[in-house]
């Protein structure tokens, strides 16, 4: 079964085609600037790679451009779009409704559009990418893979609010969490890499630094615990999103210093975290500028780590011990300071890092921990697309 994968962002879409059950990625790609005329599409099968800059308007005119490259005469994989038999697509929010993969209808598509509210940034361009796949691939089944389902498990003191019952009950302000399919697929894997070592995997830490940053807390697999909450802003400081901040703070800016309620979230979400910090938001930026002296990257790199340590000590906490700590997703994954960073001074908690492991890039699990260390740390690159395709397989097999 061949399996498109989709995951819509505001003006960009990453996608895999990918054959199940093999789990062989066919085709895969992704396309930059939506709505510029200078977009760039990216594509690449086995070892061939172009990329090419031109106009594209919008989404729709971003996966007819897939499609064709995925149908060329040369450089395709496929010889009809009806090759494709399902799209599975990431959305970012399923609040309460959705606890599990669903096939897209109507009423799915409803309640994803009425969840916008709660992912902004991310709800309504996996909406729209899920409608141009409708009229882009009229035959294929579409299937919406939530992040939010990985944390149905999270027990009640963990996502409930310490605000008046109510609110919960009839609104549904409560922790849902994200990155639900990243977390899932390197906790996973982790698991299946410590019992080929004989080696305990009851309890996880997982760490997902990308532009956006979480960290779940797993128990014999579930999730107990996570970092992210009512919407993908608090918690870890990230490349645009300030994390946890005293709500204090809010109040001052709108009640003392005049900023509208539109404006503070414009400047918690797209000003702050480390672009707020240093001016820049891309981390291999604010490493070489820290390298070279820049005292406001170098406090922003420290500040950042500090906050990663906070967290792997409560949920350490939580789950009363430690078996390994999972780094995964682009900064997760390349940036070996950060990790060297967090790992330091962490001996209450039997964590050892080795360098010249930690130093080592590689595409599978990399276990980074020196001999000493009595937890485990892992780099394992997350893949959440072949994890979407995995959902999306197993409700399109049923």
């Amino acid at each position: 079964m061949k399996i498109l994968v989709i995951n819509s962002g505001s003006s960009s879409i990453k996608y895999q085609l990918i054959e199940m059950p093999s789990e062989a990625v066919i085709a895969k790609g992704l396309i930059e600037r939506i709505g510029s005329k200078e977009a760039k599409i990216s594509y690449q099968k086995s070892d061939f790679k172009t990329h090419k800059v031109l106009e594209i308007r919008d989404h729709q005119t971003g996966l007819m451009q897939i499609n064709q490259l995925l149908m060329d005469d040369e450089i395709g994989v496929i010889t009809n779009k009806d090759d494709i038999e399902v799209v599975g697509h990431r959305v970012v929010h399923g609040g309460k409704s959705f606890s599990e993969t669903a096939v897209v209808t109507p009423q799915v598509k409803e309640a994803i559009k009425n969840l916008s509210a709660l992912a902004p940034l991310h709800n309504p361009h996996n909406l729209k990418g899920i409608e141009v796949a409708e009229k882009v691939f009229t035959k294929a089944q579409q299937v919406a893979v939530f992040d939010t389902a990985f944390f149905q498990s999270l027990p009640q003191k963990a996502y409930q609010y310490a605000i008046p019952k109510h609110l919960m009950e009839e609104q549904d302000i409560r922790a849902y969490g994200f990155h639900g399919t990243s977390h899932k697929y390197v906790s996973e894997k982790a698991k299946t890499h410590l019992k080929s070592q004989n080696q305990s995997a009851s309890k996880l830490i997982t760490i997902h630094l990308g532009n956006g940053c979480s960290m779940t807390a797993l128990k014999d697999g579930l999730a107990i615990d996570h970092s992210l909450g009512f919407g993908p802003a608090n918690g870890l400081i990230m490349g645009t999103r300030a994390g946890d901040i005293d709500q204090s703070v809010i109040f001052y800016l709108i009640n003392q210093l005049g900023y509208s309620p539109d404006e503070v979230n414009e400047l918690l979400l797209k000003e702050s975290g480390m672009l707020g910090l240093t001016g820049h938001n891309d981390m291999r930026d604010i490493q070489k500028k820290a390298e070279e002296g820049d005292k406001n990257c170098q406090i922003a790199l420290d500040m950042n780590a500090y906050r990663i340590k906070k967290y792997i000590g409560a949920y350490a906490a939580a789950l009363n011990g430690l078996d390994a700590i999972v780094f995964t997703a682009g900064i997760g994954e390349n940036s070996a300071l950060l990790r060297d960073i967090v790992c330091k001074d962490m001996d209450v908690l039997g964590l050892e890092l080795d360098t010249d492991k930690n130093a080592k890039r590689t595409n599978h699990v990399n276990e980074v921990s020196s001999a000493h260390s009595k937890a485990k740390i892992l780099v394992i690159p997350t893949n959440e697309e072949l994890e979407i395709a995995k959902q999306a397989f197993e409700i399109a097999s049923r």
